[in-house]
Parts: C-alpha cells; structure tokens; sequence
C-alpha cells in the first residue's frame, strides 16, 4: 500500500509507543500508556478486523480458579507462588471493574461452581478434604473463605450430589467489555487501526523499526501484547491453544445461573441471556488444539453436544445457535511473561487461559515496564 503524504504525517510520524494487539492486555497496556505520558503519540495496531484471538471470545469468566485447579498447581509451585497467582487474578478483576464500571461490563457476582463427574468420586472427595487447607491459603486473598459446598440445586445428572462453590466468581459480558475499553481508548487520544498485521521489527536503539503487511514506519518504543499468537514475533515460550465455544438459543424458563467448571476445568459453562454458553474440550485433542486457526472439530463439538444433552440440561429440548473458537496463550508455567525484550521492545504474553482475571493487570505492568 502506497500511503500518501497525508496518511504519513498524520497517523505514523512521530511515534512514542506502539501496542501491538487490541485485545484486553494491549488496550489496557495503551490506557495506562497515557496515564503515564499524557502528551505522548500512541497507536494500537490490531490484525483483526474486531480484536482478535480471545479478548472477544472467550466465556467471560471472572474465575479464580477452581478448587481441583490449585491443588494441581500445588503440585508444580509453592504455597507462595499459587496465592500470588490467585492475588494477581483478583486484582485484576477489581481493576477491570475500577477501569469500566460494574454496569460497562455487565458484572455479575453468581459464583462459580466446580461440578464432579460421577465417575471423579475420588477427585471430589479429596477436593472436600482439602477444604480447610485451600481456604485458609487463600482467606488473605479474598478477606474470608472462598470454597464452601453447595446442593446440585440446578439438578444436574451424572455428577456428584455437591457442587464446590467459590463464592467470589462472577461472570460479565465480553462484548460490552470490549466495546467500552475501546471507547474509552477513543476518547483517550490513542488510535486504533485494524486489519493490519506486524511482520518484522527491529529495535535500532534510537527507535523500533516496524515492517507490517501494508506499511513500514517507526515508533520509539514497541510493547507486544498478542498471548497466544505471541510465537509469530517474539522467541518466546508461548504455545497457542484453541477454545471450542458454542451457545444455545433462547431458553424458556431457563434455570441455570451461574458460571461453571467440570472435569477438572476442561469445561466450563454458564448462564447469558437465556441460554447456556458451554465451551472447552481441549484435553480431547492436546496436539490437534495447539493451533492459531480459528476452526470447529467434530471431535469436540459432537462432545459439547453430549454434554448439553446428558448432564447440562436433560429432559429440556435446545437448539445450537452458533459456535466459534478463540486462541490462548499457554506455558510451561501459568505466570504471564512481562519482560523487556531490547532496548525499545517489550512483551506481556501468555495470560495461560485467565485473560479476563488479569488482562487489565499484566496490561498496566506492561506500561509500568518503561
């Protein structure tokens, strides 16, 4: 694309940073950019057309984790280390809220269930006998405790009579969050320009220089912020890893209220203008799932299907409205990558499937890196 002289001048000429992805990290990281240089020429530059990769597509789970989620990670980090992963995801969420409003992001505090297949007998009783222990690692966190067992009082079939509630859970409206955090990027002086794909770039000490697939230009600091595509420009240890989703349409009388969690994470479900949004089945196809193609597969929506019929909502009739995917970051470590890559590059990436607890928070950090 030949730009003219106008286009130059106005919109790529004289750059202080550049954001690379327009998703919750890097319209967070851009908003906090601002509160630090008030006077500073900011861009965000996304390769979708609407953000791309989860930030508009994923569940919309204001989660912590669930109990059989930090028992797992238990076994792979310290006390310390799980408690201030968890601190991080609930001050990301209190900053979501502080930065949008609880009415902006249609905030919802209903809990979040973790349900136990009939066939987890073992999985659930351990869970109920590290009650105490959890709650008392986490009440600093969350100023009491967050598990406490509760009825299947939504009559739930094929899985154990007890739900394991965290009571802080909450649920919003990705769309509205999207769409408010780049209005408020609007307002705030800082341009946002879609269908534009970085390329190469390379940091000449003075300023970055930026290659995308329709322009060259410079900019004097570069902060990538793209999670689960972040491998297609930084040397990092990020695979991509695909969500299945799909959503019912309307359901009279629905029942269900709430965000849920089942066997042991790998699906979860919940409750968004009478129907039931249900998504995951990755540990169905590991391998086939660590992908950055936005697709559907047999394999893991014929199982969502099952799901809906034989435990989500038996003996009530409903009809699949729509399904799509989206692309997360994960690691061999569930804590975000926030790190100067050169002297004008830095990253904040791998948000390992938790964007919506700690997009805001790892997008400020990623600001207060400068």
């Amino acid at each position: 694309m030949n730009l003219s002289y106008w286009e130059y001048k106005t919109w790529l000429s004289n750059i202080d940073f550049t954001v690379v992805g327009s998703g919750i990290v890097g319209l967070n990281c851009a908003l906090s950019l601002r509160n630090n240089y008030p006077k500073a020429k900011i861009l965000v530059l996304e390769k979708g057309i609407l953000p791309q990769g989860a930030s508009t597509k994923n569940a919309g789970f204001a989660c912590f984790g669930s109990i059989s989620e930090i028992l797992s990670d238990l076994n792979q980090h310290t006390e310390t280390e799980v408690v201030q992963l968890v601190q991080k995801r609930w001050d990301g969420i209190q900053l979501l809220r502080s930065t949008l409003g609880d009415t902006s992001i249609d905030f919802q505090q209903n809990g979040g269930h973790e349900l136990f297949l009939d066939s987890d007998q073992n999985l659930f009783q351990n869970c109920k006998g590290q009650l105490d222990t959890i709650n008392g690692l986490l009440t600093p966190v969350f100023a009491s405790k967050p598990f406490v067992l509760t009825e299947n009082y939504f009559k739930f079939k094929g899985i154990v009579k007890k739900y394991i509630t965290h009571t802080f859970e909450a649920q919003i409206d990705t769309g509205k969050m999207m769409a408010n955090l780049l209005r408020k990027v609007q307002q705030n002086d800082i341009v946002v320009l879609n269908h534009i794909t970085v390329e190469t770039f390379s940091d000449n000490a003075e300023y970055v220089s930026v290659k995308t697939d329709n322009f060259e230009f410079k900019t004097r600091k570069l902060l990538i912020a793209t999670n689960g595509f972040a491998s297609q420009l930084l040397a990092e240890r990020v695979k991509p890893a695909r969500a299945q989703v799909l959503i019912t349409k309307s359901i009279k009388n629905l029942h269900v209220k709430g965000t849920f969690h089942l066997d042991e994470g790998y699906y979860y479900f919940r409750n968004i203008d009478d129907r039931i949004l249900l998504g995951g089945g990755r540990n169905l196809d590991f391998k086939g799932e660590e992908t950055t193609d936005f697709a559907e597969t047999e394999l893991i929506q014929n199982k969502l299907e099952e799901m809906l019929t034989e435990i989500i909502l038996p003996d009530i009739p409903f009809e699949i409205e729509h399904r799509w995917s989206g692309i997360m970051g994960m690691g061999n470590q569930k804590k975000p990558i926030l790190k100067q890559i050169s002297n004008n590059v830095y990253c904040g990436v791998r948000l390992g499937g938790m964007g919506i607890a700690i997009g805001s928070l790892v997008g400020k950090e990623l600001a207060d890196l400068l």
